[in-house]
């Protein structure tokens, strides 16, 4: 967790850089152009559009169904990380084993190490870097939503529940809701670990005040995705990853390894 702080850091960072850029602030339709409009932008406020008529023409009832969309597409991707996580704590002994047999530090013995450990990796089905690939896909969807929602007129200046999808809540409501399940879902995932991670414990408090700043100052319905998204997550890791991670904890506690 200490090396996805500075990365979700930076990705929130990048979302408030990205869209202030006044470039991309123009309405978006068929005849835009570049590869974030037509591959991205474009084809997501033609896909929010087509479920609102659906639901005669609710975008709000839209952006909740496309959000359940993304997060079940996401699923596959959520099981997997939380496999590979899961065969990384089960083969911890092992990489410690590794790491005393090869605790020289020239270059060569290094090498052996890298190679050694990258051969225990493949043998146990772990890959690395897969606890960062749910927020590296998501963030660009995210940015993704915010360009659809505040560039396609129907759903920026429609009216869903006690606000409008374009501008920012104003009472307040989306803000809260979004950082207190910002909050639960994170404590649930910290409790799901069965640690005591101080970096975690530190996440739990920092994420939420900071999806709270974001959906203050962002449309509504970008804290509305942010809800449903949250609820969604809440549900898929006590139902899921939760019961998933209890399996690797109780094979890590009586010493038992996983292919």
């Amino acid at each position: 967790m200490r090396k996805k702080l500075p990365l979700i850091i930076t990705l929130i960072l990048l979302v408030g850089l990205l869209t202030g850029c006044t470039s991309y602030n123009e309405p978006i339709n068929s005849n835009s152009t570049g590869i974030w409009n037509e591959w991205f932008v474009w084809p997501l406020s033609q896909f929010i559009t087509y479920i609102a008529n659906i639901f005669g023409g609710s975008y709000g009832m839209a952006i909740i169904i496309c959000t359940i969309i993304v997060r079940l597409v996401l699923l596959p991707l959520m099981i997997k990380q939380t496999k590979s996580s899961g065969n990384m704590q089960l083969i911890q002994p092992e990489i410690k084993k590794l790491r005393e047999k090869y605790s020289s530090k020239d270059q060569e013995t290094q090498k052996k190490l890298q190679q050694e450990t990258m051969k225990l990796f493949q043998e146990h089905n772990v890959n690395p870097v897969a606890g960062c690939l749910p927020l590296l896909i998501q963030m660009p969807i995210l940015i993704a939503f915010y360009h659809a929602i505040n560039r396609t007129p129907e759903i920026k200046e429609h009216t869903f529940l006690w606000f409008q999808m374009g501008a920012h809540d104003p009472y307040y409501i989306l803000p809260v809701i979004a950082a207190v399940t910002t909050f639960i879902s994170q404590k649930i995932m910290m409790g799901s670990m069965g640690n005591s991670n101080p970096q975690m414990a530190m996440m739990t408090y920092i994420m939420p005040i900071m999806i709270l700043v974001l959906a203050i100052n962002f449309p509504a319905a970008l804290a509305l995705y942010w809800v449903i998204g949250n609820i969604f997550m809440i549900f898929q890791t006590y139902f899921v990853i939760a019961p998933m991670r209890k399996k690797y904890n109780n094979q890590t506690q009586t010493g038992g390894t996983k292919k």
